[in-house]
C-alpha cells in the first residue's frame, strides 16, 4: 500500500459558504413555492433542506502534525496531511484502527483518568475517539520486563521509545493496530537484545557476534544496547509505516530474588579490588624505603632485619586500623 497525499482539497471555506448559500436559496425557494404554488420548486427546496446536511460531512479541519486517511466505499482515496480546511467527498470515511487504543505514552495519557493500561479502550473511558492520526513524535514507555541475561541472571529492564508515523497508508492498512503492534515489537526486541548481554562485564562473553570476547554489558554499554534495540524495532515496524527515532533504557536492575546476592557479590569484588590496590601500593612503598635506606647508608640491614622491617611496614600500610607502635629497647637478637 502506497501513501497518496491529497494536497488540492483545501477549499473548505469556499464550499462552506456555497452550502450556506444553497440553504438560503432553498429557504427562499420554499417560501416562493408555497406562495406561488410551484410544486417543482417546493419539492426541490424541501429535498435540499432535508438532505443538504450531507454536504457538511465533507468538511474536514486538520491541525499541524495531523493526518486523515480517507476511504470511499472500501477503496483507499488518499491522505490529508497539511494543516488547513478541506472539503472532500461527503461519503468518504476516515479510517484509524488505533483510534480507540491507549498506550502508556505521551499523547495518550490523561491525568484525570488515572494510569493508562496498554490496550485500554478509549470509548470505555467516556472519551470520543478521533479518527485523526497524529504525526507528532510520541514517547512509548512500556512496562518493565523481567528477562534473563546471557548468563541466566534475571534482570528487570524498561525502555522508552521515541517514534512517529511516517506513512499513514502502511500504518492503517498493513497492520491491524499500529500502536499495539509497536508495543509488542518493542517487548520482543528488548528480549532479543538483552539476552545477548550480561548485566555486568563478564569474561569469555561475545556480545557483538564476531567470535571475540569483549567487555560489553547492559550496565556499562547502555548506549550501544539502546541503539541495537532501536535498530531491532525499526526492522520490525518499517512495514507498518513507523519510524523509531530513539530508544533509551529507563530502568535496569537485578530481579528482587537475586538482588541481595548480587549486591554482596559486587561488594566482595569491590573489596578485593581495593585490597589489591592497597597491597600493590604498600609493596611499592616498602621497596622505595629499602632502596632509600641503602642509597643513603642510613643503616645496614641484614636479611633477617629486612624481613622484619618489611613485615612491620606491610602490617602498618595494609591494616584497617591505626598502627600502635611498640618500642623495642633491646637487641633484635
Amino acid at each position: 500500500m502506497k501513501e497518496k497525499v491529497l494536497n488540492s482539497r483545501k477549499n473548505g471555506m469556499g464550499m462552506l459558504l456555497l452550502i450556506i448559500l444553497l440553504y438560503v436559496l432553498a429557504i427562499l425557494g420554499l417560501i416562493v413555492g408555497i406562495s406561488t404554488g410551484a410544486a417543482a420548486l417546493l419539492i426541490i427546496s424541501v429535498l435540499i433542506l432535508c438532505f443538504g446536511w450531507i454536504l457538511f460531512c465533507g468538511l474536514k479541519v486538520l491541525k499541524p502534525q495531523e493526518a486523515l486517511v480517507l476511504t470511499l466505499f472500501g477503496k483507499y482515496v488518499g491522505t490529508l496531511k497539511d494543516a488547513g480546511f478541506y472539503y472532500v467527498n461527503p461519503f468518504c470515511t476516515a479510517v484509524n484502527p488505533a483510534a480507540q487504543t491507549k498506550l502508556n505514552q505521551s499523547g495518550d495519557v490523561d491525568a484525570k483518568s488515572g494510569p493508562i493500561v496498554i490496550g485500554q479502550n478509549a470509548a470505555s473511558s467516556g472519551e470520543y475517539p478521533t479518527k485523526k492520526i497524529s504525526l507528532k513524535i510520541m514517547t512509548l514507555n512500556n512496562n518493565r520486563q523481567k528477562i534473563n541475561d546471557c548468563l541466566g541472571n534475571p534482570v528487570e529492564i524498561g525502555i522508552a521509545v521515541m517514534w512517529r508515523v511516517v506513512d499513514t497508508a502502511k500504518a492503517v492498512f498493513n497492520v491491524d493496530n499500529y500502536k499495539e503492534y509497536l508495543s509488542l515489537q518493542c517487548d520482543s526486541a528488548l528480549r532479543n537484545i538483552v539476552r545477548i548481554y550480561p548485566y555486568d562485564v563478564a569474561p569469555n562473553v561475545d556480545t557483538t557476534g564476531d567470535g571475540v570476547a569483549d567487555e560489553g554489558s547492559l550496565r556499562g554499554s547502555s548506549e550501544v544496547v539502546a541503539e541495537r534495540i532501536r535498530q531491532e524495532i525499526q526492522q520490525k515496524v518499517t512495514e507498518a509505516g513507523l519510524e523509531i527515532i530513539e530508544a533509551r533504557i529507563t530502568y535496569l536492575a537485578y530481579a528482587p530474588e537475586i538482588a541481595a546476592v548480587m549486591l554482596q557479590r559486587q561488594q566482595a569484588s569491590a573489596i578485593i579490588d581495593a585490597r589489591k590496590m592497597i597491597v600493590d601500593g604498600a609493596v611499592g612503598m616498602v621497596e622505595m624505603a629499602l632502596d632509600r635506606l641503602s642509597e643513603n647508608k642510613v643503616v645496614e640491614l641484614d636479611d633477617e632485619r629486612k624481613a622484619a622491617m618489611v613485615s612491620n611496614l606491610l602490617v602498618v600500610l595494609c591494616g584497617n586500623r591505626d598502627a600502635q607502635p611498640v618500642v623495642n629497647s633491646g637487641s633484635l637478637y
